[in-house]
């Protein structure tokens, strides 16, 4: 019997290799399957053992919530009072003096000795409790007995009260008191839980643990704990991915056990995959969540080298299938045709040859391959004696044939003894070949240095004379016509500019220029544009506005001169272009690549041309723009992108007919290292923002905050604050000790005693002002030395604002007089704020000093202290309207 045979086809082995290539993915996507599998399990253990530990912290707390509130506070409130001692931080803010320090303890509103004696009592307990601890622990007790707030914690209240103003502390206080009261009047909620937080300056995370305790006779009692989280994840799975949510399967208890629930559950919300544990004996779930794109990066890479390796068998699996087809399988199926493209070939790159070739056979004394040039030679040689001759001469020899010199090499060929192969090259025409290219090269290379020859001796030639001209006309500013002088200086600084910008091509051409890099300020820079251009915007009557939106201190390391050359060139080209609207220059820095520079200039002009924008790649091909004060220069995109190349960058332009144009420029100018300020300039300062523009608000909210002022808006103005310095672009709303902001001043100027007219697109003139405005209220604040009435009555007679006055405040005086009675303190302090507002907007300090006495009174709800203070408040408003009616 004759053994079967596997018939070695095409279809067999395809069929092989196919079924392989299907059992390399199969294998490929159990692989995949397991190890996303596998990292699911691993994550649901650590829930696992996450949400364990966190429940385990909850009912440590909860023990203690009680001690804290059975033993130590009811132990308090019946002891004596020991001698505590405790020191006042802030009005209705108390810091409690003691030995131990690892917690620190701040009493917050009015209270008497047992609450101090308690805060000792629980801070001691805390002490013990917090002992070993590294993490952050806070624990807030709201006191029903006197309404008081104590905030115990590991964090130096102290030094953070006392450095930060109640910026850190008193915002986490307000929204603890606030959340505890919520939780207090919440009847059928006895204990609730926040979602996780997160301090800023400590990177920490941590929930808030609040539990409601009702007094008969007293309000409810609130003890909150903040528990930190960040020693029970382990560092590969982020904080940031984590949320401490309601438990929606709560809802279902009744119809599912604890023992049936799964401790842990994993769904696909798009687009994250999350992984949720609940909480036992919590209404709480705490939630993973992971992005998709991260699943698929974290399993891609720890199975990086099982799929380079199946990827490298299935690529070696097609190759075999496809070379084992074409070359095993098939050896003869197309060989004639193959032959026969191949002669083809073969005589076809014969033919092209530009030498002669020519391959002969001794044997049998024929010519095996050969082209024109060999054929038209062959009846002038005698190929035996060249060969003779040859292996004199190492192969080569040359030899005439009608006067024409021919270099012929020989050779042999090692296949074949008897066959010989001889190589010919016409020697004249390389010469002549050879002669033509070095002339040509030379004349290119003359045309070259003469053309730089020219452009460097023409921009020195008249470069000097009209550097002479500009400043002759600058001194001649009073001695001609305004207008005729103002065009001639402009023609002569256009053409003044035209010439240098060919000088400095001329150098980028010839590799004569590098950068100069140095240290200087961004702002600086963009002051001196903005007082280059003013003359020109004012005279066409644009609007400029030079916006950075990086830090007005930040110092860059780079070539000054050529970026305030490649932008001045840029502003001019953008002013020639736009004959209304604005011009807008934008700075920012991209915040993965500090060490760049991002500037979009951007004007409402007519758009560019095609012929305009050819000369981005060559300079002067097409016509520009020209307004009736000049024309823009053909040479400008040219060589502000061959600056752009030099400095690191480059130059992009966009056009739109009818809307205007648009400059995005990209230069690397690294950061340079920055000194840390221990007090900005105008640190304290509160400026009130009455500015229409939004733009105009924009740059001059930026520079104020930059130097450390506080802005402020109309509106915000009736919450409580004032403000020393009012900044408004309206004539009409000017007051005192205000800046006028516009665009056509050369820096700034004073229009009164206290009033200033400034340009916002000057960075140093709007510091100047407001520095001189700073230092003239100080000055009148020194000098106040006038009887107190005289200054009490002279700001409402002066102001304009008596009848105001007169129709406004005494209805709210009486308004006072009945929510005072009625017991109303939310509308009595809203009322209050308003009349404290009047009175600082008229600068009557008196009555401002009464409000905000009769503010703190409020808070402490203590009924006497408002009446007396209603009273003093209505006696000066009757002073005031007598003195307004003599």
């Amino acid at each position: 019997m004759v053994p079967y045979k596997f018939p070695l086809t095409s279809g067999n082995v395809t069929r092989f290799f196919v079924m392989f290539i299907l059992v390399l993915l199969l294998a490929l996507g159990f692989m995949i399957h397991n190890a996303v599998n596998a990292w699911l399990t691993e994550k649901r253990y650590a829930m696992s053992d996450i949400t364990y530990a966190m429940q385990k912290r909850i009912d440590s707390y909860r023990f203690a919530t009680w001690q804290i509130y059975e033993n130590l506070a009811a132990s308090a409130a019946g002891s004596p009072p020991n001698s505590l001692q405790e020191t006042r931080l802030r009005p209705d803010v108390y810091y409690l003096e003691k030995t131990r320090r690892k917690t620190e303890a701040l009493i917050f509103g009015s209270h008497d000795s047992s609450t101090l004696d308690m805060t000792q009592r629980m801070s001691g307990y805390l002490d013990t409790l917090w002992g070993a601890e590294n993490s952050t622990w806070s624990m807030y007790f709201l006191n029903g007995q006197d309404n008081s707030l104590i905030l115990i914690s590991t964090l130096p209240l102290k030094d953070m009260a006392t450095r930060y103003k109640e910026s850190a502390i008193t915002s986490i206080v307000d929204a603890r008191r606030a959340e505890m009261l919520q939780q207090a009047n919440a009847l059928d909620e006895r204990e609730s839980f926040s979602p996780l937080r997160r301090f800023a300056w400590q990177n920490d995370h941590y929930f808030t643990v609040r539990t409601t305790f009702n007094q008969p006779g007293h309000l409810a009692t609130v003890v909150a704990f903040d528990l930190p989280v960040n020693d029970l994840i382990p560092h590969n799975m982020p904080l940031e991915n984590f949320q401490l949510k309601q438990d929606s399967a709560v809802a279902g208890e009744g119809t599912q056990s604890d023992e049936e629930s799964p401790s842990t559950r994993i769904s696909l919300v798009n687009p994250n995959v999350e992984i949720a544990s609940s909480l036992s004996s919590t209404p709480l779930q705490l939630v993973y969540r992971v992005p998709l794109t991260s699943l698929v990066f974290d399993t891609l890479r720890n199975l990086l080298w099982p799929l380079l390796a199946n990827l490298a068998l299935l690529l070696m699996s097609l190759a075999g299938l496809f070379l084992l087809r074409q070359q095993s399988l098939r050896p003869s199926e197309n060989q004639s045709a193959e032959l026969d493209s191949l002669r083809v070939l073969n005589e076809e790159i014969v033919a092209s040859l530009p030498v002669g070739l020519l391959v002969y056979d001794f044997a049998s004394n024929r010519t095996i391959i050969s082209n024109k040039i060999a054929e038209h030679l062959l009846p002038h040689l005698n190929l035996q004696k060249i060969i003779n001759m040859s292996d004199q001469h190492q192969g080569v020899l040359q030899a005439t044939v009608n006067n024409e010199v021919y270099e012929i090499r020989h050779a042999r060929s090692v296949v074949s003894p008897h066959t010989q192969l001889f190589m010919m090259r016409d020697q004249d025409r390389e010469l002549l070949v050879n002669k033509k290219l070095q002339k040509a090269q030379q004349v290119l290379d003359k045309n070259h240095q003469m053309r730089q020859q020219l452009l460097q001796n023409l921009g020195h030639a008249l470069n000097r004379p009209l550097s002479n001209i500009v400043g002759q006309l600058q001194q001649l500013n009073d001695q001609s016509d305004e207008e005729a002088r103002l065009n001639v200086l402009q023609e002569t600084e256009a053409l003044s500019r035209m010439l240098e910008d060919i000088v400095l091509l001329n150098r980028l051409e010839a590799h004569d220029w590098t950068p100069d890099s140095a240290s200087f300020n961004l702002q600086s820079l963009l002051d001196e544009l903005a007082l280059e251009l003013l003359p020109l915007t004012r005279r066409k009557g644009l609007t400029l506005l030079m916006r950075n939106r990086l830090n007005s201190d930040e110092m860059r390391f780079g070539d000054r001169r050529a970026i305030r050359k490649v932008l001045s060139t840029l502003l001019h080209y953008s002013l020639t272009t736009t004959d209304w609207g604005k011009i807008t220059l934008d700075v920012d820095s991209p915040s993965e690549r500090p060490d760049r520079l991002t500037i979009h200039i951007v004007d409402t002009g007519a758009g560019l041309t095609v012929d305009e924008l050819g000369n981005n790649d060559f300079p002067f091909l097409g016509e520009t723009s020209q307004d009736r004060f000049g024309q823009a220069s053909g040479l400008t995109f040219f060589l502000c992108k061959q600056l752009c190349k030099q400095l690191g960058g480059h130059l992009e332009i966009h056009a739109r007919p009818d809307i205007g144009t648009r400059y995005s420029i990209n230069l690397h100018v690294p950061l340079e290292n920055q000194q840390l300020q221990e007090e900005k300039l105008l640190e304290g300062l509160t400026a009130l923002i009455e500015i229409t523009v939004d733009d105009v608000r924009k740059i001059v909210c930026h520079q104020l905050e930059n130097w450390g002022a506080n802005c402020i808006t109309p509106d915000e103005r009736f919450s409580g604050q004032d403000h020393d310095v009012l900044v408004t672009d309206d004539p009409a709303r000017l007051t005192p000790w205000s800046l006028l902001l516009t665009d056509d001043e050369m820096g700034f100027r004073a229009i009164n005693d206290n009033q200033y007219r400034v340009n916002f697109n000057i960075s140093s003139a709007m510091q100047d002002a407001l520095l001189q405005l700073i230092e003239q209220q100080l000055a009148q604040d020194a000098l106040g030395d006038e009887p107190v009435e005289e200054q009490d009555a002279t700001p409402l007679l002066s102001s304009g604002y008596y009848q105001l006055f007169v129709d406004t405040v005494p209805d709210d005086v009486k308004r006072l007089y009945t929510e005072a009675a009625n017991k109303d303190y939310s509308s009595l302090a809203q009322t209050a704020h308003r009349l404290k507002g009047v009175f600082a907007m008229l600068n009557l300090v008196p009555g401002k000093q009464l409000c905000e006495t009769l503010e703190q009174h409020i808070k402490e709800c203590d009924d006497s202290n408002i009446k007396n203070t209603t009273s003093n408040i209505d006696a000066y408003v009757n002073e005031l309207l007598q003195q307004g009616n003599q």
